[in-house]
């Protein structure tokens, strides 16, 4: 695997061209490999809409409650990422230090599973205690004991795709993710079905077959930065076991806000899942695709962040302002570009991408159909807003300021965004409406904040002066 973009002895990138170019070099890897990891998801849910509109309910109630934890441990160990970019953009003793980043990234990994293993095994109960529907709620915990266990070789992987990524190598990334989504595919189909000789487990199945996908993409990571000529003589993995806990409580101080930010902003996603559960089987059945659809986008923007990070953060450790600000400004363009252009598919063409998930033709799937295609076009009212937050977010992170960050998400998710949609949705009436145009103006206040805090970086960076 060639490396992609210049590496850590690469001269500076000294225009705007060069700059979107290296931004584009790192982030399409990291948009492809979302991409592949957001498909095994889809292809989950495409799966459980083929066994049952009541697994896809089910599917999406236990998914909301999984994924909730797990973005969070995700916004925890994403700490690397800036952590290593840093290192390598003053290059003194990076390799040490960076090889100490990751090293405590995967001891954190290892902690953060445990508490999430425990919460998810109780995942009926909690659904149950929440509201949902009992039938529901049981095939969602059903579902919940055998998916739990991704969790672990998901978080290394994160931490080992960090590794990689801010070496400016995310290629290898996406070949494992890929392989690991067509093995995906053929694990629900054997797990889920009953095909090939295998017991038909129904959505336990799917449970399954993401656990299994998730080990094999931990351990491809595992066999990369182990084998490859660069990344081998970090030595990862050489003396794991000894600890390091300045570094580990950098990591923490860093990474807790990060996962505050993300944890906000899944949260309210997951609560608009959980209301849509309180209205009707067909609310939730057609919030499913319809945030299914909007996921997939939102990889693309998602991807940028991931790659402004390690950009900033390599400038910002560079002590380079000029860079710091190209950097920034070029992924944010490149993020809302994009998602304006997938705001005009969704309201040109929403039964095409509704079609990926249900039988159009079938009458049984024309109320979820019909709901689906309203929540598409309020999906691309909030696509600009969404990709703006989401590289705003990456941009800030690459520059270490995560803390008043965490506080915009948290009175934009939950201060503005969910207060308001619950009162459009109930006490007045517009039901799943209501609910994504609060999620709609929740994301615009978000990212009108970050893009204030960018704005003032000058007193983030000392050195600009």
């Amino acid at each position: 695997m060639s490396v992609l973009v210049s590496g850590a002895g690469a001269p500076p990138v000294n225009s705007w061209f060069a700059e979107a170019r290296a931004t584009l070099a790192l982030a399409w890897p990291m948009i492809m490999t979302n991409l592949a990891q957001t498909a095994m998801n889809v292809t989950d849910v495409m799966m459980m809409g083929r066994l049952s509109p009541q697994a896809l309910a089910a599917g999406t109630l236990g998914h909301n409650l999984y994924f909730l934890p797990l973005i969070f441990g995700i916004g925890l160990l994403t700490a690397t990422s800036p952590m290593m970019a840093s290192a390598l953009g003053r290059r003194q003793r990076f390799v040490r230090e960076v090889r100490r980043t990751a090293r405590q990234g995967l001891w954190m990994a290892a902690a953060a599973a445990l508490p999430i293993w425990l919460f998810l095994w109780n995942a009926e109960a909690i659904l149950i205690a929440m509201g949902q529907e009992p039938a529901l709620a049981a095939l969602a915990g059903e579902y919940m004991r055998t998916l739990q266990w991704a969790v672990l070789p998901f978080f290394g992987y994160i931490v080992l795709r960090s590794f990689i990524s801010a070496l400016e190598r995310p290629g290898w990334a996406l070949v494992v993710a890929f392989l690991a989504v067509g093995f995906n595919v053929f694990a629900n189909w054997c797990l889920m079905f009953g095909n090939l000789g295998f017991p038909a487990l129904g959505i336990a199945g799917s449970g399954l077959a993401t656990t299994l996908s998730s080990l094999l993409i931990f351990l491809g990571l595992v066999a990369v930065v182990s084998l490859d000529r660069q990344f081998r003589r970090y030595r990862l993995f050489g003396r794991f076991w000894r600890p390091d806990w300045p570094r580990f409580g950098a990591l923490a101080r860093l990474g807790l806000p990060i996962a505050a930010i993300l944890t906000f902003e899944v949260s309210i996603f997951n609560a608009a899942a959980f209301l849509m559960g309180l209205i009707d089987t067909v609310s939730l059945a057609a919030h499913a695709i319809a945030i299914q659809i909007a996921s997939v986008s939102f990889m693309v923007p998602l991807g940028l962040s991931q790659a402004v990070t390690v950009r900033v953060g390599r400038a910002f450790g560079a002590r380079n302002a000029a860079a710091v600000t190209r950097a920034g400004w070029t992924a944010f363009a490149m993020g809302v570009g994009f998602m304006g252009l997938m705001a005009l598919l969704m309201l040109a063409a929403p039964r095409l991408l509704i079609a990926g998930f249900l039988d159009l033709q079938a009458p049984e799937n024309q109320p979820v159909i019909a709901m689906a295609t309203t929540f598409l076009a309020l999906a691309a009212l909030f696509q600009i807003a969404d990709g703006a937050q989401a590289v705003a977010s990456g941009m800030l992170r690459g520059l270490h300021d995560t803390t008043v960050p965490m506080l915009f998400a948290a009175i934009g998710y939950w201060g503005v965004g969910l207060p308001f949609g619950v009162v459009l949705a109930f006490p007045l009436g517009y039901a799943g409406v209501g609910i994504w145009l609060g999620l709609f103006t929740g994301l615009a206040v978000v990212a009108g904040l970050l893009l204030s805090r960018w704005l003032s970086r000058d007193r983030l960076m000392p050195f600009a002066a």
